[in-house]
């Protein structure tokens, strides 16, 4: 285990070191729409692919958050980075704050896109069951990504959705996962963290929400910022790219702390930002 290096791209060859880390539903892949508008010349991105997903699709493990984020800080050591930030989407965002809690001093910045709270996904029975059949039944992984993007999505966006989800994971390994980020409760492990910690949430999203974002990540992160993507869901990759690099390349950027915390903020076509 101790050998295994996570599958990766390097995007860019700025000074600034990011690693990407993928949800639940996608491999790296889950990036490809905002990789040809990423500023090459600020940042170098690696994009991963976890256990039991795309490259390390057969890859052996406990798919745990845990061990993904042991398996993050093994690929920085990897590739010299000794300080770095980290970007995770949903089942991501669990890993990188668990990458936070494990070594908070190699954390520069963090971003989570739609992330699952360190205080777990508390589904209900009902949403449990929905989410334990995904790994097995595409018609509740279609149902999932349907009601997480408010929906509003093409059905033949939705069925692409679910193809590549299918191709792109163990079904295995998927159901593993679905124990250690919806279950495990490590929020005190990062309670009061000085890292400026960005959340991204998509106002079409009901459950990773704005206001979910506010009583948890708001709560645990010292220097945290919040911004509401209007046009975007659960995916923002996919529904906004361009508003969402935006947005996190600009937070990346930023000098000191990344202004008060708890700023919150709302980005997109609306009627707030007439």
């Amino acid at each position: 285990m101790a050998s295994f290096v996570l599958p990766h791209v390097l995007h860019g060859d700025g000074a600034h070191k990011v690693i990407a880390v993928h949800g639940w539903f996608a491999d790296r892949s889950a990036f490809d729409a905002v990789l040809p508008d990423l500023d090459r010349d600020t940042f170098q991105y690696a994009v991963v692919d976890l256990r039991g997903y795309g490259g390390a699709k057969d890859a052996p493990g406990a798919y745990t958050t845990a061990e993904g984020a042991a398996d993050v800080l093994a690929l920085a050591d990897r590739l010299g980075w000794e300080r770095c930030s980290l970007i995770g989407h949903s089942m991501g965002g669990s890993v990188v704050q668990r990458v936070l809690a494990a070594a908070p001093h190699r954390v520069r910045r963090l971003v989570g896109i739609s992330p699952v709270p360190a205080s777990g996904a508390g589904l209900s029975p009902e949403q449990w069951d929905l989410f334990a059949s995904a790994a097995h039944a595409p018609e509740s992984r279609r149902a999932i990504i349907d009601l997480t993007t408010g929906g509003r999505r093409p059905a033949a966006w939705l069925d692409r959705m679910v193809r590549r989800s299918l191709e792109r994971s163990d079904p295995t390994a998927f159901r593993t996962w679905l124990d250690s980020w919806a279950l495990e409760d490590f929020a005190a492990d990062i309670d009061g963290s000085p890292v400026p910690a960005l959340a991204v949430a998509g106002a079409l999203d009901p459950a990773l929400s704005a206001d979910v974002m506010r009583a948890t990540w708001l709560r645990r992160h010292a220097a945290a910022t919040l911004v509401e993507l209007l046009g975007a869901g659960h995916y923002a990759m996919d529904e906004t790219p361009l508003e969402l690099i935006r947005t996190v390349e600009d937070f990346l950027r930023a000098d000191g702390d990344g202004g008060p915390a708890g700023r919150a903020a709302r980005t997109g076509d609306g009627p707030d930002d007439a």
